[in-house]
Order: C-alpha cells, then sequence, then structure tokens
C-alpha cells in the first residue's frame, strides 16, 4: 500500500510540475519499437520526450464531448495499473494494462496532429506487453508518460495548480 501512495504522489507531483515546463519533444519511432524488449537488449535508460505543436494563445481549443474525456481517463487509468502492477513486481497484470492501452478502440475527433502521440503510446505500450522480465517492462514504460504529456502540451490541457 505505502508504494501506491508513493506513485500517487508522484504523479500529482509530475502533473504539477508539467504545468510549469516548457513542452516536450517527440519521441522517435524506429523499427526496432516493434520488437519486445529482451534482456539482452535494453532499452535507452530515459526515453526521448515527446515534442508538441505550441498552442497559440487566443487560438480556438477542439471542443470534446463526454465520450472523448472518459476515454482518456481511462487511458490514465491503464497507464496508473501499469505502473502500480511494475512498482507491486507484478508483471502480468502490467501485460494486460499494456495490452488494453496498446490495441483498444480508438475514440474519435483526436486531430490528426495528435496522432502520432497515440500511435507512440500504443507502441510504448506494446513493448511493455511484449517484455520478458520486470525491468524490460519498466524501462519500456518510461517511454509512455513522455507521450501523454506531448499531447496534452499539443491540446494546451495543462496539470490545474
Amino acid at each position: 500500500m505505502k508504494s501506491r501512495m508513493f506513485w500517487t504522489f508522484a504523479l500529482a507531483a509530475c502533473l504539477i510540475a508539467c504545468g510549469k515546463q516548457p513542452p516536450a519533444e517527440e519521441a522517435p519511432v524506429d523499427a526496432a519499437a516493434e520488437e519486445p524488449v529482451a534482456v539482452a537488449e535494453p532499452a535507452p535508460a530515459e526515453p526521448a520526450p515527446a515534442e508538441s505543436a505550441a498552442v497559440e494563445p487566443g487560438a480556438a481549443k477542439p471542443e470534446f464531448g463526454q465520450e472523448f474525456l472518459d476515454h482518456m481517463h481511462a487511458h490514465a487509468e491503464r497507464v496508473d495499473e501499469i505502473m502500480y502492477a511494475l512498482d507491486d513486481g507484478d508483471l502480468d497484470t502490467a501485460r494486460a494494462a499494456a495490452y488494453w492501452l496498446a490495441k483498444h478502440k480508438t475514440v474519435e475527433g483526436i486531430p490528426d496532429g495528435w496522432q502520432m502521440y497515440v500511435t507512440n503510446m500504443r507502441e510504448a505500450a506494446s513493448r511493455v506487453e511484449g517484455a520478458v522480465d520486470l525491468d524490460s517492462a519498466r524501462i519500456a514504460a518510461e517511454a509512455i508518460s513522455p507521450q501523454c504529456q506531448g499531447c496534452h502540451a499539443a491540446a494546451g490541457v495543462l496539470a490545474q495548480q
């Protein structure tokens, strides 16, 4: 239970910090990303940040309905499940949540300019799903959040302060 409190606090701190930092850069997508991460070939220790398109002040933001918002909240819940499971040493639960994140039905209404974040998030989740051990799953999972943050920055959605 203590680890869940830690991750909850860490997530809240990250969300608050995201609002104070410049947008991240796009993580490169390469052919190796489609292969499961193996112990013999560890992924880079620090994933490349996601690049976001700057939101111009005064620019009209797209309007999203409740279905879209619920779908995005489901993404956040699955990312939490992955992180909590990896923190608890439960690779099977992390893989199950990553499977959903990688393969679930896409919600309608995501602007074309944001699709790269969805694609990169799904590819990172697929690497968690295909991980052969906890360490490789943790390394693969580190690439998910930068994609979420980049998309949020492109959408002009920042953590509340």
